[in-house]
């Protein structure tokens, strides 16, 4: 079988992953962002209580992957901080301006989170070239690559995921991620040959509030609003990997 990781953004998203089988979770925050590092006390709370691999995503803001010194030391804070929780690992990824791999930002970023494992994040699908980068990620060490194949949807990159993998041999796992839906897992992993897969298993669910004032907005009208929450829903975690068997 391969091994399923989740998305989730809170405790009781992770808790619901593990009670669906999932192998793995990546805690994020702020997902509407594309996902940005958890706060201290999300990552104690779910490494303590999950019984479940944590990876804690390291991404300091959304936007590029083109960073500061001052980013780069909160990443590398925010390392520190998974590392003392427990979490069995990290995703992260920094680029130089001509869409490489930054060597050097990354060789930090590794040395600080060992032992844990390593994730490059969908950094990787904002490269100029996707197999120069894959080896120089071979190269530094890192463990896993999560890639949509550069696409939207890692459904229409298909032969390039597939391409890596082969590329990759048993060096660095690729993990497809991007898109990947309960009709389509089953022909990611196999058409792919990947081993481990990406997911995120949403729903909607109504606010407990009796008392509403739906004027004013806290965030942008494109995204849900007070009222209503986002939650990592078990069942659709079971359906992925029912999908997937």
């Amino acid at each position: 079988m391969p091994v399923f990781e989740v998305c989730v953004d809170t405790v009781s998203g992770a808790l619901a992953s593990a009670r669906a089988g999932a192998n793995r979770i990546e805690l994020c925050a702020a997902l509407v962002e594309g996902g940005v590092t958890p706060s201290r006390g999300m990552i104690r709370q779910v490494v303590e209580v999950a019984p479940i691999d944590c990876v804690v995503l390291i991404r300091p803001r959304g936007g590029d992957f083109l960073y500061s010194e001052e980013g780069i030391r909160v990443m590398l804070d925010d390392i520190l901080a998974a590392r003392e929780a427990g979490a069995f690992g990290i995703a992260t990824g920094a680029l130089l301006a001509r869409g490489m791999i930054d060597v050097g930002v990354m060789s930090r970023l590794i040395e600080a989170a060992r032992p844990m494992q390593v994730t490059c994040h969908r950094a990787f699908d904002m490269v100029r070239d996707p197999r120069e980068a894959l080896d120089t990620l071979i190269e530094l060490g890192v463990d896993r690559v999560l890639t949509s194949g550069r696409e939207r949807s890692v459904i229409d990159a298909l032969d390039l995921v597939a391409d890596l993998v082969s590329r990759s041999d048993g060096r660095i796992s690729v993990m497809p991620g991007g898109g990947v839906r309960e009709d389509n897992i089953r022909a990611v992993l196999d058409r792919t040959g990947a081993r481990e897969v990406h997911f995120a298993a949403f729903s909607r669910r109504e606010s407990a509030m009796k008392y509403r004032n739906d004027r004013p907005m806290m965030g942008a009208d494109s995204v849900p609003g007070e009222y209503e929450r986002v939650v990592t829903d078990a069942d659709r975690v079971r359906a992925f990997l029912q999908a997937a068997s």
